[in-house]
């Protein structure tokens, strides 16, 4: 089986690989005409390709090794590649490639041992002296061939652990990027969605108020009508221009535009009441700084609030609306009294939310830092309340 490597990689294997041919072909000639260049061609060739190929060059190994015990071959520098391609064993191959090569190690180790113990040029049986010097000599030499074999594969084991480590490290973090980018695109959609609700709703609320009371004022007062169709027509243009903002987000990155703020509650207001609803609007305590994206929360939270207002409470009656500046905080309450055909009482927040309206003002306001309760009222008349807490900065914090 073939592994995939760069062109660098491949260009490396084999000069190395020919650059030690070169080196000892001319001695493995003088050693033996035939089969000393066959086996230096053997050894570096798979010095060549282990890694592009580690088992094929443990079968290149074995060959010239097999050919040069068979012949009697001289070793030369080309055994040498005996060692690189154990490492590449256990550094590249695969899980029976790797187990074959230290397999090879050990018994490649004990066959290299009798064969530089007990061989010489000329015969197989060499004897050293005495028995017992020869049984030391092999024993000696097998386990120095043994544990040089065996080092190489063990090192190459531990280049193919510190590689994995490395990869399963660059895996987790690009998983743990991609998870972050993709969470980041969820939380953008759902603020784009929310935008979309708060967009729509409101302005879909204020055009079929003034529509309606365009219908009705149309036979008393050309005026009024005039006045109503005005109103809708600037409210639908303000709409359509925040849909395509939005939606052109959701095709593409772009900057943020310009938000809406505090600074832009009596805007707000004065466009509720050009709508028909009665506001009775108070403003208590001196400002504070305060946290970033507060005051577009806080403008999200009134509008949606005037908006449910002017669609499901008692247009006969005026809409409470109060921002008290508190030394740590911003409280936001909005109070509209309901038809008492509703048939909803209750204390506050006993009445499940519906639809995605006070869900994202609830939302708005936690992820403000604040908090919002919102629910019908009994006493002393049928009401919808909003309370709205929305913390300010601290003394020693710098605004964001």
């Amino acid at each position: 089986m073939l592994r995939t490597l760069t062109r660098l990689q491949l260009l490396a294997d084999v000069v190395a690989a020919a650059l030690l041919l070169l080196v000892v072909v001319w001695s493995a000639v003088a050693v033996s005409p035939i089969a000393g260049p066959i086996v230096a061609v053997l050894l570096c060739g798979a010095l060549a390709v282990r890694r592009l190929s580690p088992g094929l060059a443990l079968v290149g190994v074995w060959a010239g090794a097999l050919l040069q015990i068979a012949t009697l071959v001289t070793p030369t520098p080309a055994d040498a590649a005996v060692l690189g391609v154990a490492y590449a064993s256990a550094a590249y191959g695969g899980r029976t490639v790797r187990w074959l090569g230290l397999a090879s190690a050990v018994v490649g180790g004990m066959l290299a041992a009798a064969y530089l113990t007990l061989s010489s040029r000329h015969a197989y049986i060499r004897p050293l002296g005495p028995p017992e010097q020869t049984v030391v000599a092999l024993a000696a030499v097998t386990v120095a061939m043994v544990t040089l074999l065996g080092l190489s594969w063990t090192l190459g084991l531990l280049a193919r652990i510190v590689r994995q480590s490395r990869e399963a490290k660059a895996q987790a973090a690009a998983a743990a990027q991609r998870a972050a980018y993709e969470s980041a695109i969820e939380q953008e959609r759902t603020r784009i969605a929310r935008d979309m609700h708060d967009v729509v709703a409101h302005s879909l609320a204020v055009v079929i108020a003034q529509a309606d009371g365009a219908r009705y004022a149309a036979a008393a007062s050309v005026d009024l009508r005039t006045e109503a169709l005005a109103t809708i027509s600037a409210t639908a243009r303000s709409a359509l221009a925040d849909v395509r903002v939005l939606l052109t987000r959701l095709r593409r990155e772009v900057p943020d535009g310009p938000q809406p703020s505090l600074d832009d509650l009596p805007v707000l207001i004065a466009g509720m009441r050009g709508a028909g609803l009665r506001i009775n609007d108070t403003i208590s305590g001196r400002p504070v700084p305060l946290l970033q994206g507060t005051g577009l929360a806080a403008y999200r939270i009134l509008q949606e609030a005037l908006t449910n207002a002017l669609r499901h409470g008692d247009s006969r009656r005026p809409v409470g609306v109060e921002l008290c500046w508190e030394p740590e905080a911003l409280r936001l309450r909005v109070r509209n009294a309901m038809p008492e055909r509703s048939g909803m009482t209750g204390p506050l927040e006993a009445k499940a939310p519906s639809g995605h309206g006070i869900p994202g003002m609830r939302e708005r306001a936690a992820l403000a830092g604040g908090t919002l309760r919102a629910g019908m009222l009994s006493e002393p008349e049928p009401a919808y309340e909003v309370v709205a807490v929305l913390h300010a900065v601290r003394p020693g914090e710098v605004v964001p």
